[in-house]
């Protein structure tokens, strides 16, 4: 079968792959002189630093498959065992999330009034709102201080977003499906486990986390290497027009076209306004246009190690809203993965604006490493201004899944419903994380026959 897939990010690349393995003739059509999208590894003065996301998860078979594929076993990194320890801000100073019934137990995370409000968790009924947000979903289920200090730092993590305006049902779709099924999280985890393990995935929050020696460009690397007859970048679309039971493409500025039999779209949403596709409506691409993709600033700093007082034995930290803080959180990058600082130095990754503060991330450079510095003075001990600083915008980042995202997962199906071999996927249709994106990218070829 003939197939083009439009958008060559890790989602395009990873379906280009799988759909090759299945014997399919595959063209990936890519407006940039790049492939990978925010998947960028940079090495600079011994500091190896990603532009996007930090690691990857062994969530499911599908991704062991694609690295084995990529013969890029020799080169996986496993996260150090400190990057279990996970950190959350309260009242200034860091404290870690607890792992263990013992630590949870002991914490100061949580007041015994919250530790003992869990106890009522599985007899509260199950929520009947199919568009309750995430935060209000957490609150009566688990009670308010989990969601201010557990919920809402891991969403501002996660997505960057709001727990208040996150769809449940949407964006953490298994905690919906927990309570639904279950009746109860706690019930629903421990049953739950054996039907995750029944069809070959593991849960995130067990997943192993791995990279790659120079980082996790190397994957896309690899892709690109692998694909790169069937990689045209650099190529705006024309027209894209429906014939007999398939499509045919034209290329802007040429009279070259191809013609296909499936049609695949991976770019992101705000992006389709872009596609000269006359079945896209224009109630459709205004409803397209609404998908909000936060702005999020990324500050990498480095060290002398003997600056940072406090240990950085563990992933990093995130900051609950409820600190008022300018800064999402951090990552230990050096403390995760292996040859991510030089020798006696450490690497800190922030994260800046999001759906909380956005604004903050428009901010200059030097008021930016600014605010950084000032966070690690008063959070990690900072005696000493990094000896290393670079600064990544992403102007429009994660796709946030708010209440309202069955309009645009509705005008999705309509439009595949009314067009025969028409497909949409990416981080804003079928999960934002790395590895939903291969794992949906993987489901999707094989349904493909």
């Amino acid at each position: 079968m003939r197939i083009c897939i439009i958008g060559s990010g890790i989602t395009g690349l990873s379906l280009a792959h799988f759909l090759k393995k299945n014997n399919h003739e595959v063209t990936l059509i890519e407006s940039r002189n790049t492939v990978g999208g925010p998947v960028q590894s940079t090495s600079d003065e011994d500091f190896l630093y990603e532009h996007g996301p930090n690691s990857l998860l062994l969530t499911s078979d599908s991704i062991k498959e694609l690295i084995n594929d990529l013969s890029l076993q020799g080169s996986l990194l496993q996260a150090k065992p400190e990057a279990k320890n996970r950190y959350i801000v309260k009242n200034g100073r860091l404290v870690s999330l607890p792992t263990s019934i013992g630590a949870f137990l002991k914490t100061t995370l949580f007041s015994w009034k919250a530790k003992l409000r869990l106890l009522k968790e599985p007899f509260i009924s199950a929520g009947t709102n199919p568009n309750e947000s995430l935060g209000d979903f957490v609150e009566r289920r688990l009670g308010i201080e989990f969601l201010d200090y557990a919920i809402n730092p891991f969403v501002a993590g996660v997505y960057a977003g709001d727990p208040k305006k996150l769809g449940v049902r949407h964006a953490f779709a298994k905690l919906y499906d927990l309570e639904q099924k279950y009746g109860s999280l706690i019930k629903g985890q421990f049953k739950g486990a054996k039907e995750r393990k029944k069809r070959g995935e593991v849960a995130k929050d067990r997943a192993p986390m791995v990279s790659f020696k120079n980082g996790l460009a190397e994957l896309i690397n690899a892709l690109e290497n692998e694909l790169q007859t069937s990689i045209h970048k650099g190529v705006l679309i024309d027209q894209i027009h429906k014939v007999h039971d398939g499509w045919s493409i034209l290329f802007n500025h040429s009279d070259a076209s191809i013609d296909v039999d499936v049609l695949i779209i991976t770019i992101p949403a705000y992006r389709l306004t872009e596609l000269n596709f006359s079945y896209l409506k224009a109630d459709q691409r205004e409803l397209f246009k609404q998908v909000y993709y936060p702005s999020v600033t990324v500050v990498h700093t480095g060290y002398k190690r003997d600056s940072i007082q406090h240990p950085l034995d563990g992933f990093g930290y995130l900051t609950p809203e409820k600190e008022q803080r300018q800064i999402l959180g951090g990552l230990f990058s050096s403390s995760i993965f292996d040859a991510r600082a030089p020798k006696d130095a450490v690497l800190i990754t922030s994260f800046i604006g999001g759906a909380r503060q956005p604004e903050v991330a428009l901010k200059e450079d030097a008021e930016l490493v600014d605010i950084v510095y000032k966070e690690h003075q008063d959070l990690l001990g900072a005696t000493e201004k990094p000896v290393f600083t670079h600064i990544v915008r992403w102007p429009k980042s994660i796709p946030q899944y708010t209440t309202n995202y069955d309009e645009f997962k509705t005008a999705v199906k309509q439009m595949e419903d009314a067009n025969l071999g028409l497909i949409f996927s990416g981080n804003w249709v079928k999960g934002i994380s790395l590895s939903d994106c291969i794992t949906k990218a993987f489901e999707l070829a094989d349904s493909i026959k």
